[in-house]
């Protein structure tokens, strides 16, 4: 169910047969033993860390500039993790859509203050890009006995965004709105006490952004969260999906006091001070391959100089 964003939905693939051959292949896993599966991801991932050097010196950008004081050997290590927790959350992705649901269930956690999803006070929930977003996406639906909206962002590949698609509408209530229907029916849904899957955290370009600090760094973020919880009267739920060696939990925050304020930006800044903290908890879950600096300030050169 996750939404709003440009979704780390696909891994660094060959299109056309090899997206088709991949499907083919989550089917066959979906039946699998789970440490089965994350074996296979962790194999995934370190032959992913070696081939994909685009992405890998992105994520080392990334990660050197908001962990400086890291040295090269930390920095390179962590990257390597990142890149097995990519590959293991995609492949996850086999059973949390193909196995039967006693299964999923099993594999999941809703846990913390998950009082603060019951009810039907407007809510949005802030879902930052941690690679397990996907079972939180399921984990709500599953668990929850609400509506939820999602804004979808359609993929390139015709087979790929069928398969997406389709796990995300598997469980409960969820409705998945593009992204280029604007914010009216996001707005209407909430306030008709729809929970929106909320994931703001990524570069959405110069338009709409602001900077704001993002571990030290001027950052163009959306500030769609503050506005849309304003004009939908809603409260922010933050909900963190986090890998475990069962499955995954998914931890509901309490819901933040005074928020949001009068002043978007101010508010925008405060998401990414509260994400920062999220991320400390597990940093080498969150979602690194992505251009997260790619717009800069006006003249100020870009970061990934040499992608």
């Amino acid at each position: 169910m996750p939404t709003s964003s440009p979704m780390p939905a696909e891994p660094p693939t060959p299109v056309g047969w090899a997206n088709r051959l991949g499907l083919g292949l989550m089917s066959l896993l979906a039946h699998l033993p789970l440490p089965w599966i994350r074996a296979l991801g962790w194999l995934g991932g370190r032959v992913l860390h070696g081939v994909a050097g685009r992405r890998r010196r992105i994520a080392r950008t990334n990660w050197a500039l908001c962990f400086p004081q890291d040295s090269e050997a930390q920095r390179n290590r962590a990257v390597r993790q990142h890149f097995v927790f990519f590959v293991q959350a995609w492949l996850d992705r086999s059973w949390l859509w193909g196995a039967d649901e006693a299964t999923v269930r099993s594999r999941l956690r809703l846990v913390g203050a998950t009082d603060e999803l019951q009810g039907t006070a407007p809510t949005v929930v802030f879902a930052p890009h941690f690679v397990g977003l996907d079972a939180g996406g399921t984990a709500l639906a599953l668990f929850v006995p609400r509506a939820f909206i999602s804004v979808y962002a359609e993929q390139a590949n015709e087979a790929v965004d069928g398969w997406i698609r389709a796990g995300r509408l598997l469980y409960g209530a969820v409705k998945l709105v593009s992204k280029h229907q604007g914010l009216r029916t996001v707005v209407q849904a909430v306030r008709a006490s729809e929970v929106l899957y909320l994931l703001p955290d990524m570069d959405m370009g110069p338009a709409e952004s602001v900077f704001v600090p993002f571990f030290g760094v001027p950052t163009a973020t959306v500030p769609t969260l503050p506005r849309l919880a304003r004009l939908g009267q809603a409260k922010v739920v933050p909900v963190i999906s986090r890998i475990t060696p069962q499955g995954y939990d998914v931890e509901v925050l309490p819901a933040w006091p005074d928020y949001p304020g009068p002043d978007a930006q101010a508010d925008t800044a405060l998401m990414n001070q509260r994400l920062e903290a999220m991320i400390l908890t597990m940093p080498e879950q969150y979602y690194w391959v992505h251009k997260r600096f790619k717009t800069r300030p006006p003249g100020t050169p870009s970061v990934y100089d040499r992608e």
